[in-house]
This record gives structure tokens, C-alpha cells and sequence, in this order.
């Protein structure tokens, strides 16, 4: 989906930035980080450095032990940037977030989309967090429930197992077990597009 949106987004000058979570990481996914890393994406897609932008860091290089910019100056200057084209910032597996940030974040993002009509949000997680999401974002979302289809579980890992590097661990019985319980263990994902209403529709 990533790579069709920026396949896309690049013939309509348009932009794309990605921050995927990761539960093993997330002592070290604050706020201030996951905004950083979607503004510097975001500014590698326009054609010129906005001005505030290039101040801002040198600003900062500046400054006495080189402290980095503040949660409230990166929004600022995500929002500048933003405005500048459509913007498409796509945020994987929100659920694995640390929940003392997550409210913070999802606060975050819809000042965004406040101040930037033509930025889209999208946001995928387990449906557990979807309330937060509606309450946060205002309600004004559209959740996509996704619930992978069996069979193509099943085709995904006889071409993994069909890979194995250490074959001499498989036997019959133990694929067999594998193809039995991972297939009924996967859980229902859902995928959350927020479309501001009365703007033009997301790149299809």
C-alpha cells in the first residue's frame, strides 16, 4: 500500500512520510521522535527547503549543548510544511505505540490536520484502539476492519516453509501443526483513513 501511495503521490505532487511502530522499541518512540522523523521525510519531498525550517536548525546548532527542537516547534514546522502540498503520512501499527504517548501523539496529528486541509492521515492498529482514535481525531474518521483471508495464510507460509534454511528441523507432522494454528491464530487488523470533509478524496 506504501509503495503505490508514493508511486501515486509522486504524479500528483503530492508527498508521502511512514513512521512504523515497533513494541520492541517503543521506550525509545516519544512524541518528539515520530513527528522528527515524518517532517524530515516530508521536507526530502519538496523541491526547496522552507526558510523557517533551515532557521529552526541552525538556530539549534547553536544553542548551548545542541538541544533539539521541542514537540510544539516540530508540529510548527510540520504544519508549514504540510501546507505546502498534499501531504499523506501513514502511521503502522499504532497499537504498539507506549501508551503514555499515544494519546499525546493521535492530540498531535489531528492539530495537524487542523492547520494542513490538505494533509490525510492513515493509521493502522488492532481494533481495540479504534475508540481512541474516534475520540481524539474528533470522530471524524472512516475505519476499515481487514481480516486476512485463510488462504492466503496458508499460501504465505508453504512458500516460507518452502524457504526454510534448516529443512533438517521440519517434519510432516510439525508442518502440518503449523499450518493448523497459525492460520486460526491471526487476529482481525483494522485500517483507519481519516478524510476531512468536503476536501478532495485521497489518492485511490
Amino acid at each position: 500500500m506504501i509503495d503505490n501511495l508514493c508511486d501515486q503521490a509522486g504524479r500528483q505532487n503530492a508527498t508521502v512520510a511512514c513512521f512504523y511502530f515497533d513494541f520492541a522499541a517503543r521506550k525509545e518512540e516519544s512524541p518528539a521522535g515520530m513527528l522528527g522523523c515524518l517532517l524530515k521525510q516530508l521536507v526530502f519531498g519538496l523541491e526547496e527547503m522552507p526558510e523557517e525550517i533551515s532557521r529552526a536548525y541552525r538556530d539549534r546548532k547553536n544553542a548551548i549543548g545542541g538541544r533539539g527542537l521541542q514537540v510544539s516547534e516540530i508540529l510548527k514546522l510540520l504544519q508549514t510544511t504540510s501546507s505546502k502540498r498534499h501531504a499523506f503520512i501513514c502511521i503502522d501499527a499504532l497499537d504498539e505505540c507506549a501508551l503514555e504517548h499515544r494519546a499525546n501523539l493521535l492530540r498531535l496529528l489531528n492539530q495537524i490536520l487542523k492547520w494542513s486541509p490538505g494533509t490525510r492521515v492513515f493509521v493502522t492498529g488492532r481494533p481495540h484502539i479504534l475508540p481512541e482514535i474516534r475520540r481524539q481525531l474528533l470522530g471524524r474518521v472512516t475505519d476499515v476492519s481487514i481480516s486476512p483471508r485463510r488462504d492466503d495464510v496458508i499460501r504465505y507460509l508453504h512458500s516460507r516453509l518452502a524457504t526454510d534454511t534448516t529443512p533438517d528441523a521440519m517434519d510432516s507432522s510439525l508442518e502440518a501443526d503449523i499450518l493448523k494454528r497459525i492460520p486460526g491464530d491471526i487476529s482481525e487488523m483494522y485500517v483507519e483513513a481519516r478524510t476531512p470533509p468536503g476536501l478532495p478524496q485521497p489518492i485511490h
